[in-house]
């Protein structure tokens, strides 16, 4: 899929962008000409950089080889349309992973957020037809908050899915998918790094409220459902994993286990929602599973085709209410990615 393609990962120093672009690397759907991660953050660039550099090459010797021959680095903001004009010039592929994605923040900093997700998604568009940039695929990378939303998080990605769908009329030649997930194992700002710190400095652990469930994947199978978008998606299609819940309530018992510590509950936070949903009932009447995912059809008309081999729409909605794990599932999951023992500022890379 990727042969000979020169690939740009926005916000690529992040949690996920760091496990794509490792992926990437590793030749496992094909050898790209370049990889470019495109991020603001000189310092986690520089970072990236020695993790790839002090690499042991004996253990991973595709991925070293790989990063020493065509990995580059490029500073820039998806918020600057000059800077993003700049990075997609000869771009075959874009993985759209920069965001601005904690909620509180979002409700605290709006116009930030539309800054980052709604107008950054727009200067891809700009830039690819104003230009005429030869780009074959945008993928942009969205979030269960963008169902049904709330938060200005979650407002802001549900308007960046839609910009993105719209962009397959604005540039024919291009293909915009979009890939919609829940809460990623120990990425970067997320409860399982939170509950460690607390458990560590002996507790209380917070929640915010007993009743609250989150859906659940490793950032592996994030990747996972970017790599199937890239190779199956139709022009408009959003693609959604098929992952388990759990009660948070749950996830810190089980992360506390023997030790006498107490779970405090806070109250919920500013714009977070009890429950999250992946697939609303709106969205239930054109969505059809696929393989491991499901998968929503376009809402433009000009973008539906119909999927003849596959007519059974979904009956209700997907939500982090339904089908969770059980006690003994969670707990084999957190141990299957290396989640049970506090690993500090390296954890979020554990999954």
């Amino acid at each position: 899929m990727i042969t000979n393609k020169t690939i740009v990962v926005t916000g690529g120093t992040g949690s996920l962008g760091k496990v794509l672009v490792k992926r990437l690397l590793s030749e496992e759907i094909g050898r790209p000409k370049k990889i470019i991660v495109f991020s603001r953050d000189e310092a986690k660039q520089h970072q990236m950089r020695l993790e790839y550099e002090q690499r042991d090459s004996a253990t991973d010797e595709i991925i070293y080889n790989n990063f020493s021959r065509i990995l580059q680095f490029h500073i820039g903001d998806i918020r600057n349309y000059k800077t993003v004009c700049s990075v997609l010039k000869n771009a075959d592929i874009v993985f759209n992973t920069a965001a601005l994605k904690q909620v509180p923040t979002c409700e605290y900093f709006p116009d930030e957020a539309v800054l980052t997700n709604i107008i950054g998604a727009q200067n891809i568009i700009r830039a690819i037809s104003e230009h005429n940039y030869q780009v074959e695929t945008v993928v942009g990378i969205s979030t269960d908050k963008a169902c049904k939303p709330v938060n200005v998080m979650g407002m802001t990605k549900a308007i960046q899915e839609r910009t993105f769908i719209r962009g397959n009329l604005e540039c024919p030649n291009t293909r915009f998918i979009c890939v919609r997930y829940g809460n990623v194992l120990a990425s970067r700002g997320s409860v399982i790094p939170l509950f460690h710190e607390q458990i560590t400095q002996g507790g209380p652990v917070t929640i915010t409220t007993d009743e609250m469930t989150r859906f659940l994947l490793s950032l592996n199978q994030a990747v996972d459902t970017v790599f199937a978008a890239l190779k199956d998606a139709k022009r408009g299609e959003t693609y959604i994993p098929k992952v388990p819940s759990t009660k948070i309530i749950d996830l810190a018992r089980i992360l506390i286990g023997n030790k006498d510590i107490e779970i405090k509950i806070t109250g919920i936070r500013p714009g977070e929602k009890i429950h999250e949903i992946l697939i609303s009932e709106e969205e239930a009447h054109r969505s059809i599973s696929r393989d491991k995912f499901y998968v929503i059809s376009p809402i433009l008309p000009e973008l539906k085709i119909s999927d003849a081999k596959n007519s059974n729409y979904l009956n209700k909605e997907f939500s982090s209410a339904d089908n969770l794990m059980s006690k003994e599932e969670l707990h084999k999951l957190l141990v299957d990615n290396n989640l049970m023992t506090y690993r500090g500022n390296g954890l979020e890379m554990l999954a």
